[in-house]
């Protein structure tokens, strides 16, 4: 694999990153990702960089309630550390629960909260980045989640958005209210749940966020395709660390350059096709591993493909036939029909990937906006909302 030089010299000299009694000594965090940020993939991010790679976000009721694929989700490899897992809930009781058995159990040694998810079946029942407009929801939920892991001095943090659009923005409010609580850090995505994934991330938003809590750690997300954009967030910002979300999506070597941008290093990770095929087989193995079904592991596989093959000469044809693989073998065999001479394609590799979509109406419950407190009504209609194992 080519970790060229030439057209990257952006570098930066950050300090480790500080939860607790935890060091990170690359300040670097994968964003959870449903259906993306399992064993598998965090096992091939972690082999190229260092940083906090977090699980796909899983409900607190799931996890109360040991619903296998909820466990599935909180699992990590004997070799994984720190071990980071995302908690969903729009209840404070569940959150502790979920928390306090994640402690008791020892399964983590650090907690993420989701209050920034934007998909509807999340926000039309007041979570995820519907939530913080709450603030008394919302601050129970964190002080409970806080108090519980005390328990057994794992740190929690908390990620978020802007707020539900430009005219109901909580994002100040909200990092004040964490702080207070005693979060650990705080990351903020610099969109609206409007927004979704639409649009450029507001990264004077989260130098407003820097700027408000001088005494807790301020993570950025949103819009890091590269390492050069991270140092330009850690620059334009003052954040004290990153959080990746689609910007790795079929390049799990991200995190290398990431590691050698902020070590003050300039080589890049320039993966010809022979490379990026023998990571896509390597992912597809890890997948089989870990969910120990053949079938279900290349089923997973396909919608990495695209991400995969972004900007490179694989003809359409060949992609559609990847995207439909039954097996290993089969597998194996499509990826041998590739160029496997062709080198980094360059500028066609970089910059966005993954679904940006448009502007959506918030998808709320009724009345939501109508109060910053919830009322009996609402409370009674958030008993849905933790249903499903994972919100994403």
């Amino acid at each position: 694999m080519d970790t060229s030089t030439e057209k990257h010299p952006a570098r930066l000299d950050l300090p480790p990153l500080h939860l607790g009694d935890l060091t990170i000594d690359v300040p670097v965090v994968l964003a959870p990702m449903a259906g993306v940020t399992n064993k598998a993939f965090r096992r091939l991010c972690r082999e190229y960089g260092g940083g906090l790679y977090v699980t796909e976000m899983v409900t607190a009721r799931a996890l109360v309630e040991r619903r296998p694929e909820s466990m599935r989700i909180i699992d990590h490899d004997p070799d994984e550390t720190p071990r980071s897992i995302q908690i969903y809930g729009v209840d404070a009781v569940h959150v502790g629960q979920a928390v306090r058995m994640v402690v008791e159990e020892d399964r983590a040694d650090h907690i993420d909260l989701n209050f920034g998810c934007p998909v509807p079946k999340v926000t039309k029942r007041g979570g995820g980045s519907a939530l913080p407009w709450k603030t008394d929801l919302f601050t129970a939920i964190v002080r409970t989640a806080v108090e519980e892991a005390a328990r057994g001095d794992v740190p929690v943090t908390i990620k978020m958005r802007k707020g539900i659009d430009d005219e109901h923005l909580t994002f100040l409010e909200a990092g004040r209210i964490a702080r207070d609580s005693g979060v650990a850090a705080v990351s903020l995505h610099g969109r609206t749940l409007e927004q979704h994934y639409s649009g450029i991330a507001d990264w004077d938003a989260i130098a407003q966020l820097r700027e408000a809590l001088p005494d807790v750690p301020v993570l950025g997300n949103g819009d890091i395709w590269s390492a050069e954009d991270a140092v330009r967030m850690v620059e334009q910002t003052g954040v004290d660390g990153v959080v990746i979300g689609r910007g790795c999506q079929g390049r799990p070597w991200l995190f290398g350059d990431l590691q050698a941008a902020f070590e003050g290093r300039p080589d890049r990770f320039r993966p010809g096709v022979a490379d990026v095929a023998r990571t896509i087989y390597r992912h597809a193995e890890l997948l089989v591993e870990t969910f120990g079904d053949e079938a279900k592991g290349l089923r997973e596989i396909r919608k990495h493909v695209a991400w995969y093959f972004k900007g490179y000469p694989v003809g359409g044809a060949l992609r559609a036939r990847m995207a439909q693989v039954p097996d290993l073998a089969t597998l194996r065999e499509l990826l041998a029909e590739l160029d496997l001479d062709q080198g980094y394609p360059g500028d066609a590799v970089e910059g966005p990937r993954g679904r940006a979509g448009t502007p959506k109406r918030a998808q709320l419950p009724h009345g939501w906006l109508d109060s910053r407190e919830l009322g009996d009504a609402e409370r009674l209609g958030l008993v849905a909302a933790e249903l499903d194992v994972s919100g994403g």
